[in-house]
């Protein structure tokens, strides 16, 4: 697992406004959370986080921060272990607002989502125009911090048409717990859709109304039947 070093400095002023403005100055609001310990307020780089995210690691990266306190000293003052926990976008242009960190110890198990990647083409659908579909793109796992994997492969080039994978069926790194079902289907090769002509899908909707007699109240029914001449009597 790859670990990267990023600098970070504590944040004095928290709010809406005071966020607003470190945006302005090209940072990014941060906070660093640590079970049974108080949050740590930040700001980090909006350049060095927008790097960092876009290593091979993404956001499973191993992250170093070296916490400076520029009020008081330039020097760091502390260094953290973290992980990516949740980065928060703003709704419409998709910009980085705010960042959570978990801070983690490389000798504790942790819980992550790995992606899932494909490897080969499948001969359902090479030779006989399947689909293959991805039910299932990411799996749950726990590991130590510093044995997590960029991805989980799985090799499809056997699968045909009909043909799935489940977790219980994939090949998982040793020290890695898969917590997702085992049953669960993870991808499955499905027979290629067929588009019908439009004047049979239009044959198809009209449907002819079904004609149901209304029936009539018992008591009318036995009036009409009271009324009626018995067979033989004028």
């Amino acid at each position: 697992m790859e670990k990267i070093i990023l600098g970070a400095n504590v944040r004095h002023e928290l709010g809406k406004e005071a966020n607003k403005k470190l945006r302005a100055q090209g940072n990014i609001p941060a906070v660093v959370y640590k079970k049974g310990k108080e949050s740590t307020p930040l700001k980090v780089d909006k350049k060095e986080l927008f790097r960092i995210l876009h290593t091979s690691a993404s956001e499973n990266v191993i992250i170093t921060l070296q916490i400076k306190d520029e009020e008081k000293d330039s020097k760091p003052i502390k260094d953290k272990t973290v992980i990516i926990k949740e980065i928060q976008h703003e709704p419409i242009k998709g910009d980085m607002v705010h960042i959570d960190f978990n801070e983690i110890s490389l000798t504790e198990k942790i819980t992550v989502n790995v992606p899932i990647e494909t490897k080969g083409e499948p001969i359902g659908v090479k030779s006989d125009g399947g689909v293959l579909e991805h039910v299932v793109k990411e799996l749950q796992i726990e590991c130590l911090p510093t044995e997590i994997p960029q991805r989980i492969e799985v090799h499809v080039e056997v699968l045909k048409i009909g043909d799935s994978l489940r977790v219980k069926n994939l090949t998982i790194p040793s020290g890695i717990r898969v917590l997702n079902d085992p049953e669960l289907t993870v991808l499955s090769v499905v027979p290629p859709h067929i588009e019908k002509p439009a004047e049979e899908v239009a044959a198809e909707e009209v449907v002819e109304p079904e004609v149901i007699r209304e029936k009539k109240p018992e008591a009318e029914e036995a009036g009409e039947e009271a009324g009626k001449p018995e067979e033989g009597k004028k």
